[in-house]
């Protein structure tokens, strides 16, 4: 693999010496937060209310998992979004796509707050709901890889599981806010009023959130590390990004994708099937679980951080491997807590649940970062991320709905059995990934013939 030398010229005031590496930190913090508050609110309504509004007179348990297809198509537009941000991304700069994701999915999601209802316009309803469902996976599928990687570039290599794992919190701060609003409007309303027009607040109050992360995002430089080797890459002559990773790349694709099986799903079914389990399967009142979930994803934010700095000690591989066999055990105890409808042993449930996703997931975004090259590292992570959301996250509440079967009888047992299938693959996936801790990022399997670094591609 070619490493490029660091002493490239850079661009005006992209020295890493100049800059505040809190102020990038807080940038893709409050973006991310912001584009997947946006994201799990479709998540939280497809569970509460959208088989209703948008479904017509199906209703029902049957309502709900149209709604979850609707939901489960945000998650087949996100590999096309990661290519096409990933593209310009590789070529431009990372800066310009994370305004441009983070200004297309407010407009996704404000509009999603307008929309009128299957009982004003019939069938237009859903397929408008869809359109704005694909608009927002298709600018998650940008924001990601953007998110971690301006980071990643920026921080210092012993430190980089530390300062990446900041954006992997903005989503738990995102869920935190989402299920918040979703909280107090469920207890301040009836369930007729939630219905009926409540749940559009949420929607329409996103619009305050994708301005304060414009302002920021706008503020910040482009990543160095992208700098540097932007003069080289200017030199020869490339093919696409998403050919060069396919070319250069496919085994750490595949990889990325295993690591993100277990993650990906266990976190939907410690969020988003969790609701529809407990209000539809076993009649606890709404409050109760969203108030769990609130509490959990604030633990979550906390703890993510902390994993992250762990990992730049002990290495990803371990705590990756930790969380993936974690969260195959605990979704039975999880259930298990659900079903005693104590509102403690459910916040039990979730808070183990979200910590054991977080050993996975607060290492996740220096891991992949990692793994690819700078001329193709925004394409790489972010199509290997996300391709495993259409096989992970995006099925996995429509898997888990259909597990579980008849409201009566809930087949508990059947998706925490699914969940351990998920995590047999990630583990086997960690296996095959080497220890990137503390490696450069400074290096390229495309580009050819750059001047080779001192310091050695990887330790």
């Amino acid at each position: 693999m070619t490493t490029y030398d660091a002493t490239t010229p850079r661009t005006p005031g992209s020295d890493p010496g100049r800059r505040s590496i809190g102020k990038v930190v807080f940038a893709s913090l409050i973006g991310t937060a912001t584009e997947w508050y946006d994201f799990f609110l479709f998540g939280s309504a497809a569970a509460l209310v959208f088989g209703e509004v948008f479904f017509g007179k199906i209703g029902g348990t049957e309502g709900t998992l149209y709604a979850f297809m609707t939901y489960a198509l945000g998650f087949v537009a996100r590999p096309i979004g990661g290519v096409v941000f990933g593209h310009f991304g590789d070529r431009v700069g990372r800066k310009k796509m994370l305004v441009a994701s983070l200004l297309m999915m407010g407009l996704g999601t404000f509009a999603i707050g307008l929309l009128p209802t299957y009982a004003t316009i019939g069938v237009a309803a859903p397929l408008l709901l869809v359109f704005c469902r694909l608009l927002q996976g298709f600018a998650v599928g940008g924001e990601w890889g953007g998110a971690v990687l301006m980071v990643s570039e920026h921080g210092s290599d012993g430190w980089r599981g530390f300062w990446a794992s900041w954006p992997q919190a903005g989503v738990a701060m995102g869920n935190l806010l989402a299920t918040g609003v979703l909280w107090v409007l469920a207890a301040v309303q009836s369930d007729s009023a939630f219905l009926a027009w409540g749940w559009r607040i949420p929607f329409l109050l996103s619009a305050v959130l994708v301005a304060v992360g414009m302002w920021v995002r706008l503020t910040i430089e482009e990543s160095p590390v992208f700098a540097e080797a932007k003069t080289e890459m200017e030199k020869q002559d490339r093919g696409m990004p998403i050919l060069e990773v396919i070319r250069e790349y496919p085994r750490e694709v595949f990889v990325a994708m295993g690591m993100r099986m277990a993650e990906n799903i266990s976190y939907y079914i410690f969020t988003v099937i969790s609701i529809t389990y407990a209000t539809t399967y076993i009649a606890v009142d709404k409050p109760v679980i969203l108030r769990a979930l609130l509490i959990g994803a604030a633990v979550q934010f906390c703890v993510v951080p902390a994993i992250g700095a762990l990992s730049d000690r002990v290495g990803r591989r371990p705590l990756y491997l930790a969380g993936a066999v974690g969260v195959a055990v605990w979704t039975f105890v999880f259930f298990s807590l659900l079903d005693t409808k104590d509102p403690n042993k459910i916040l039990l449930g979730v808070v183990v649940g979200l910590i054991l996703h977080s050993l996975m997931y607060a290492p996740q975004a220096a891991f992949f970062s990692e793994l690819f090259g700078t001329s193709v590292r925004y394409t790489g992570a972010s199509v290997g991320y996300q391709l495993a959301s259409i096989f992970a996250g995006a099925l996995a509440p429509i898997i888990a709905l259909k597990l579980l079967g008849d409201v009566t009888d809930g087949n508990t047992t059947a998706v925490g059995i699914y969940v351990a299938i998920a995590s047999a693959l990630t583990v086997i996936a960690v296996l095959f990934a080497r220890e990137t801790r503390a490696s450069s990022l400074r290096h390229d399997r495309v580009l050819k013939n750059a001047p080779v670094l001192a310091e050695a591609e990887s330790r």
